[in-house]
């Protein structure tokens, strides 16, 4: 009998239990299922395609990303942030309204003058210090370890790398290396543009661990060896010939090239991919005009739905002449793209999704050799290059994917402006 009421008492004192064990295991899966939180800071002349890639990548990877602006509020723009090289988007929201909020992971892109205003902003130096004092995870690329990071005191001891030519802005408390990205305790570095991918999928790997990172790493189409230069498939090839003359830039910059690219966009389009052609297009100094193919210039990008601003509406860009046009992927924004015409007398070109729902169905890739993202390469009427990274053929060029959108746009400098510039501006990006 005492053993039965034993045996009864436990098993009383197991089922009182269960209650308390359920809600214990239903709070860990809300935990467990709750997103990461990741605040990307951004300012007037922050590198664009750094901010892109970090918020794309980690979108992918199931983040909850914010883009937040750190410039000073006050005037009559709002959230608009005039990153570099005329690229003009749309905050989620301003880094002053989430000083008491927690993230996962602050992670901030370079740029001159960005890093340099990232560094002024007070309310961004409390939030990320603070971070790094309870072990959080913060990171920073370009200038922005040595402008920013090194500035707060927030990379002593460490080691750390940045843009080779503020690599003498350490104190002497860092430990520099010469590395593309540098994982040191919970702080995260990294060199340039053409690092931005590589940087991005590192903090993935942080946040989520190996098999995440390269989960998310294989529909970019990452390059096979980062540092290398990049290669051109070419088939019949010729010179590609412009029209016009220099006409005056972005202020600062100088006379642009009369080489007139328009690059048209949707809601929809992927933003590594348009913000690397207007980027590196623009550093080579060609005259890029930004197409919004919506009813207005604001465009919603496809991953982390960056708010991007159009120069002009295609309507207007119908009227003017252009040496080039070339379409970013991403399938819902390549679908919306499927009405803009290129002429097959000049040089056009596609990325991505675009090779296979823009240029197969008007007819533009007949004869040509073309290459596309790989699960709709199928619809290429001749596939024998598909498994090129960028391909021209005449005065057409493709390309892959994310992850070959800086070759795509090298490539596309090379044809317009010679091998030398092609070479010096993939240096200028640590590229190779």
């Amino acid at each position: 009998m005492a053993m039965a009421a034993a045996s009864a008492s436990a098993m009383a004192r197991r089922a009182a239990s269960w209650p308390r064990l359920l809600l214990l295991s239903r709070a860990f899966a809300a935990a467990a299922a709750e997103p990461k939180r990741v605040l990307v800071p951004v300012a007037d002349g922050t590198e664009p395609v750094e901010a892109a890639a970090t918020a794309d990548v980690l979108n992918r990877a199931g983040a909850r990303v914010t883009v937040a602006t750190a410039d000073p509020a006050g005037d009559d723009r709002g959230l608009l942030v005039e990153a570099a090289f005329g690229v003009k988007l749309v905050a989620d929201g301003r880094v002053a309204d989430l000083e008491g909020e927690a993230f996962d992971l602050i992670a901030l892109p370079g740029g001159m003058p960005g890093s340099a205003n990232l560094r002024d902003c007070k309310v961004l130096e409390k939030m990320v210090k603070k971070q790094a004092e309870q072990g959080g995870l913060y990171a920073a690329i370009c200038a922005t370890p040595a402008v920013t990071l090194a500035h707060w005191g927030l990379l002593k001891g460490l080691k750390a790398t940045c843009y080779p030519s503020f690599m003498e802005k350490f104190t002497a408390e860092i430990i520099p290396v010469n590395s593309r990205v540098v994982v040191d305790r919970n702080a995260v570095t990294s060199q340039g543009p053409a690092t931005a991918i590589e940087y991005a999928l590192a903090l993935v790997e942080q946040l989520y661990g190996k098999e995440k990172s390269e989960e998310v790493a294989g529909p970019l189409y990452v390059r096979p060896q980062p540092g290398v230069d990049y290669v051109i498939d070419e088939f019949n090839s010729v010179e590609w010939k412009c029209s016009g003359t220099p006409q005056e830039g972005i202020p600062g910059q100088g006379l642009l090239s009369k080489h007139k690219v328009l690059v048209p966009v949707a809601n929809g389009s992927e933003e590594m991919e348009a913000l690397n052609l207007i980027d590196i297009l623009r550093r080579a100094g060609a005259n890029v005009t930004v197409a919004s193919v919506e009813d207005k210039l604001q465009v919603v990008t496809r991953r982390h739905k960056f708010n991007l601003i159009a120069d002009i509406m295609v309507e207007e860009a119908a009227k003017r002449e252009f040496d080039l046009i070339v379409m970013p992927g991403g399938l819902p924004g390549a679908q919306k793209l499927s009405s803009t015409k290129a002429e097959s007398n000049k040089p056009y070109g596609a990325i991505c999704a675009s090779p296979a729902y823009v240029l197969e169905p008007h007819g533009l890739l007949k004869g040509k050799k073309a290459t596309s993202f790989p699960p709709m390469a199928h619809l290429l009427t001749d596939q024998s290059a598909c498994d090129s990274r960028v391909v021209v053929d005449g005065n057409l060029i493709t390309s892959k994917a994310p992850g070959s959108a800086t070759e795509f746009a090298l490539a596309i400098v090379e044809k317009l402006f010679g091998r030398e510039k092609a070479v010096s501006i993939a240096k200028e990006l640590i590229f190779m």
